[in-house]
């Protein structure tokens, strides 16, 4: 016959081989929980990377001496013009709506878009001079449009000028090009025919 001391020990070493097994069984499901967030796919990652925003960058800067406010507009092939009335479209985004001085903290005068993907087709880059409070005349901008590589990792300038905006109300085409799915440059579609962007009204 065992003593109810005996027993006890039985007991005790059972409910304690009970808790560390549930504790470790609780410890492994967190784990397997976890483990598709620690590490996605490459097939999602990959398509992520793609989606990334910042694929075509397109930024405008004049002088910061110069109280004005120009603005830019821009196109993607099959999207709406963005702009400071339109700021997002289904490839663009404008990240940054400069109003010269007013409310600038900075004291940069820039704008810059961004796309999400390259989608082939013609680009439109526009300039408007929206208001001029400093009355300098002409404003001169510089634009610049840059490319990042579908891996990206690297980024490239593929464009980029200095127009001169003279009155309020001007708006001039900066330039209209071409990119390839891969976002290549066709150097032979580059030109500056003017096309109205800021005039664009949603239906």
């Amino acid at each position: 016959m065992q003593s109810l001391d005996h027993f006890d020990e039985d007991d005790s070493g059972t409910i304690f081989r009970d808790v560390i097994t549930l504790a470790l069984c609780g410890f492994v499901a967190v784990v397997i929980l976890l483990l598709p967030h620690i590490h996605p796919d490459a097939r999602r990652s990959g398509e992520a990377e793609a989606a990334a925003p910042g694929n075509v960058m397109i930024e405008a800067r004049w002088p910061d001496e110069v109280d004005a406010d120009v603005d830019l507009w821009v196109r993607a092939p099959g999207d709406v013009p963005v702009g400071y009335s339109n700021k997002s479209g289904v490839i663009f985004n404008l990240l940054r709506d400069d109003l010269g001085r007013n409310a600038d903290p900075t004291k940069l005068n820039y704008e810059v878009s961004y796309t999400r993907g390259v989608p082939p087709g013609e680009y439109a880059v526009n300039l408007h001079l929206y208001r001029n409070k400093s009355l300098t005349s002409p404003i001169p901008v510089t634009v610049v449009t840059s490319v990042k590589s579908p891996a990206g990792d690297v980024t490239r300038q593929i464009l980029s000028t200095t127009v001169d905006l003279s009155r309020e109300g001007q708006e001039t085409t900066v330039y209209r090009f071409k990119l390839s799915e891969t976002g290549a440059l066709d150097d032979k579609s580059v030109n500056s025919l003017p096309v109205a962007l800021r005039s664009w009204k949603a239906k």
